[in-house]
């Protein structure tokens, strides 16, 4: 069954009107302010916006937008969000829309790393987020509905979602191979059974019936010539985009030499720009282990404090980074006094970090456009989705027992791992608030902001009525 956008917002044909430049960049600062859960609820975020509420791109192109970025490193929501602001407004688009999701989480995250640095006081913090997180998890929820409704179409694609959940949950396959298994499948599957992909295919891609998409109509009229790739292009993006991405680390070890704690960590985290497949969770370990084992940057423990401040920031997950980045230059300032050294640190880690996600938007976004309509790329994406679609129940499942629970076990046996809540913690309140937002935004279609400030001022009632 197709999930509907809500009829009252839709618009004739003839009264789209495209986005400017201004009313998007408002859009992307709500997104931005509003993006908390990691990918699975930015995602979901951006598609009610973008897809249903403001019709400015159409299911299909934010479904192959969305296959494209899991296959890249870094932070496939952020680049998602870059991809969608070239598509409608080019380069200056894309640096609007990737620059808006990741401010906002930025500023915030390093307030917080300062606070962690110089007091550890965050009772007023687990308070104010505490409702925050029962409606992320509803946003989660409401991308399986909401995603899987369209992506699977048929018993293949619910095989291949169902799989890809079975494989992340209980065998923790890597992410990265999961993704690739997919890819793989459809395309082998386009030369076995080419008539089943297709309707797939084209059910899963089909257009809503009602009014074209914003991005559609300028298409349609020939007025959005940047998405055609061009060789000229792409060797100025390549150019601009390792210039940017890599003068100033060449430059920070040329003059500081290459133990200084700056040219530490550009080079760490300009290395980790290019392998960080799968996103937050996946890189942890790596980050985690060099920082702490090989650095000496952190305590064995608060790589951990630093995701949880990341899970609680709206933004990308990634951004537990700029925490490393703070706490390693605040902890080794130098001549510096050790806050600036560490807003300088965060700064730093936060610019090689994300400026190679703009890089593979601008640079790849262009052919994919193009790959639309190949039927075995296409193949391979359409098996993506519904792996991805496992993949963000897998997401739901985690965060929920996370968030309800304040002790998971796990036990492992040969390959498989389980994971078993302790009940004495469960934590009823989580569960009521997020019931209530699901309603809220599911039935009633209620506004994102207000889902989630209704659950923060529940949460702040909650939290200091039990305490």
């Amino acid at each position: 069954m197709l999930v509907q956008s809500d009829p009252v917002k839709s618009k004739p044909n003839d009264e789209i009107e495209f986005p400017s430049t201004r009313e998007a960049f408002f859009i992307w600062l709500k997104i931005g302010l509003l993006s908390f859960g990691g990918p699975a609820g930015q995602i979901a975020m951006m598609h009610r916006v973008l897809v249903e509420e403001k019709r400015w791109i159409s299911e299909e192109r934010f479904l192959h937008a969305l296959n494209y970025v899991m296959l890249l490193p870094g932070p496939e929501a952020q680049q998602l969000a870059t991809y969608a602001g070239w598509l409608l407004h080019r380069t200056r688009g894309g640096i609007i829309a990737g620059g808006l999701f990741i401010l906002p989480g930025a500023l915030v995250m390093l307030t917080l790393t300062i606070l962690y640095a110089g007091f550890r006081d965050f009772s007023f913090v687990e308070a104010f987020f505490f409702g925050i997180k029962a409606a992320v998890l509803a946003i989660v929820i409401q991308a399986v509905v909401r995603i899987g409704s369209r992506a699977l179409p048929n018993k293949f694609m619910v095989l291949i979602a169902l799989l890809a959940f079975v494989g992340i949950f209980f065998f923790t396959i890597p992410f990265p191979l999961i993704i690739c298994g997919a890819a793989l499948t459809g395309f082998v599957y386009s030369f076995l059974a080419p008539h089943s992909i297709a309707i797939a295919q084209s059910e899963s891609t089909a257009p809503s019936s009602g009014p074209k998409y914003a991005v559609d109509v300028r298409i349609d009229a020939g007025a959005l010539t940047h998405i055609q790739p061009s060789l000229p292009r792409s060797v100025r993006i390549v150019f601009w985009g390792v210039t940017l991405w890599l003068a100033p680390v060449l430059i920070i070890m040329a003059l500081l030499g290459p133990e200084h704690i700056y040219s530490q960590e550009s080079f760490f985290f300009s290395k980790m720009a290019v392998v960080t497949f799968g996103g937050a969770y996946s890189v942890l370990a790596y980050v985690a282990q060099q920082a702490v084992e090989f650095y000496g940057w952190l305590g064995p423990g608060e790589m951990l404090h630093g995701l949880g401040l990341a899970e609680t920031t709206p933004g990308p997950l990634i951004m537990v980074v700029q925490y490393v980045g703070f706490l390693a230059a605040f902890r080794n300032p130098g001549e510096i006094d050790p806050f600036i050294a560490g807003t300088i640190g965060a700064f730093l880690t936060t610019w090689v970090t994300f400026i190679p996600c703009f890089l593979w938007i601008f640079l790849g976004a262009p052919y994919i456009e193009r790959l639309r309509n190949n039927r075995f790329v296409t193949a391979a994406l359409t098996a993506i989705t519904a792996a991805v679609v496992g993949v963000v129940l897998y997401v739901a499942v985690w965060f929920g027992l996370h968030v309800c629970f304040e002790n998971i076990h796990e036990f492992r046996f040969d390959y498989i791992r389980l994971l078993v809540p302790d009940w004495p913690t469960f934590e009823p309140g989580v569960l009521l608030i997020t019931l209530a937002a699901l309603i809220a935004a599911l039935k009633y279609k209620a506004d994102m902001f207000m889902v989630i400030g209704a659950s923060a001022v529940l949460g702040i009632l909650y939290f200091y009525m039990i305490i």
